[in-house]
C-alpha cells in the first residue's frame, strides 16, 4: 500500500497543503482537479522529484528520502517522454540494463496493448495513441509496482481514447500493480477509478470510493466543482442549519398547479432554453433560481411561457444534503 502523510511542498507561489491519503494494492486511484490545482506537482512529489515535508510510505517502508529510481514507480508523462533515438521495442526494454529480461512479460504486454506489429517502428512514426501504449508498456516492463499517470489521455485522439481507457482499467489486476492517475476529465475519472480524490488549489479536499464522492460531496466547494445544480441553503426547505442541499434538475417536476410532492414551491419562469430533446427551464422562487430539465414532449404539453407563474415540486428522497 502507498500512504502519503501530511505532504507539504511550497513551489514558488504555489503550495501543496498537508496532503494525506492512501492507495490500496491493485486499485485505481484518480486525482481529479482543474488545471493548476497541483495534481502534477503532487504526482512528481510522490515520484521523488521534489523534496517535501511529510512522509511517504510504500509497503510499510518509509521512502520519503529515496531517489526516484529506487522507488519502483513508473511515471508516464502527458507527452509520453519516449526516447526518439530508440525504436518501439528498445524503448519498452530500456529497463533491461537495470532489471534484466522478462520475455514472458514482454510478450504479454505487447499482445495485450496490441503493439506487436509496430515493435521495429521509429517513435516519430507513431500516433498519439500508439505512443501512449508504448509509454505504458515501458513503465510496466520496468516491473513498477505503482504507475503514476499524468493526464495520460489528454494528447490522445478521441477515436483511440475509449480503447486506451479499457486497457488502463484492466492494468491493476492483470499486472498486480496500483495506479495513481491525475486528470481534469470527469468522464475518465468516473470510468476508471476505484477511488477518487478531489484537488482544489493545492488542497486534497475529499477522498473515498468513487461513487460515494461523486454522489456525496462534503462541501459546497466540491459540489460546485463536480457540477451539482440547484444548490441552496437548507432553510429554504424548513431546516434550521447552515448546511446546503441540492436537487437534480431531472428530479424536479414543473407544473401549472400544486402537486402531491414533499416540497412544492410557487415561482416565476425566468428563462427557457430549447435543446435537441429537452428544455432547460429557470424558475425564480423567493430570489432563488431553480434549474429544471423537462422532456420536450412534456414541456410542449404544458405550453409554459416566460414570466408565467408555475409550481416546482420534488420529494425528500431525491435531495442531497451537503
Amino acid at each position: 500500500m502507498l500512504e502519503i502523510k501530511n505532504l507539504f511542498l511550497k513551489k514558488g507561489d504555489f503550495t501543496l497543503k498537508n496532503i494525506s491519503f492512501s492507495i490500496e494494492p491493485n486499485k485505481y486511484f484518480v486525482l481529479l482537479g482543474q488545471t493548476g490545482s497541483g495534481k502534477t506537482l503532487l504526482l512528481e512529489s510522490i515520484a521523488g522529484f521534489h523534496k517535501i515535508d511529510g512522509k511517504i510510505f510504500f509497503e510499510e517502508k518509509d521512502i520519503t528520502s529515496l531517489p526516484p529510481e529506487r522507488r519502483n514507480f513508473g511515471f508516464v508523462y502527458q507527452d509520453f517522454a519516449l526516447f526518439p533515438n530508440l525504436n518501439v521495442e528498445k524503448n519498452i526494454k530500456y529497463s533491461e540494463k537495470f532489471k534484466g529480461k522478462n520475455e514472458t512479460l514482454f510478450e504479454d504486454l505487447t499482445k495485450f496493448l496490441n503493439i506487436e506489429h509496430i515493435l521495429k517502428r521509429k517513435i516519430k512514426h507513431l500516433s498519439g495513441g500508439e505512443k501512449q501504449r508504448i509509454a505504458l508498456a515501458r513503465a510496466i516492463y520496468s516491473r513498477a509496482k505503482i504507475l503514476l499517470l499524468d493526464e495520460p489521455l489528454s494528447a490522445i485522439d478521441p477515436t483511440m481514447r475509449n480503447e486506451i481507457m479499457k486497457n488502463l482499467k484492466e492494468l491493476p489486476k492483470r499486472y498486480n500493480l496500483s495506479i495513481l492517475h491525475v486528470t481534469h476529465n470527469f468522464r475518465e475519472a468516473s470510468y476508471l477509478g476505484d477511488f477518487l480524490g478531489i484537488m482544489l488549489n493545492g488542497n486534497l479536499i475529499q477522498t473515498g470510493e468513487i461513487k460515494n464522492v461523486l454522489k456525496n460531496p462534503i462541501s459546497i466547494e466540491v459540489a460546485k466543482f463536480l457540477g451539482f445544480k440547484n444548490l441552496f441553503n437548507v432553510s429554504l426547505i424548513g431546516f434550521n442549519s447552515t448546511k446546503y442541499f441540492s436537487i437534480d434538475p431531472n428530479d424536479i417536476k414543473i407544473s401549472l398547479k400544486k402537486e402531491k410532492y414533499d416540497y412544492c414551491f410557487e415561482g416565476i419562469v425566468e428563462e427557457i432554453m430549447g435543446i435537441t430533446d429537452h428544455y432547460k427551464v429557470f424558475v425564480n422562487v423567493n430570489e432563488n433560481q431553480f434549474f429544471i430539465k423537462v422532456i420536450k414532449n412534456d414541456f410542449e404539453k404544458l405550453n409554459i411561457q416566460k414570466k408565467q407563474k408555475v409550481y416546482i415540486c420534488f420529494n425528500k428522497k431525491d435531495i442531497i444534503f451537503i
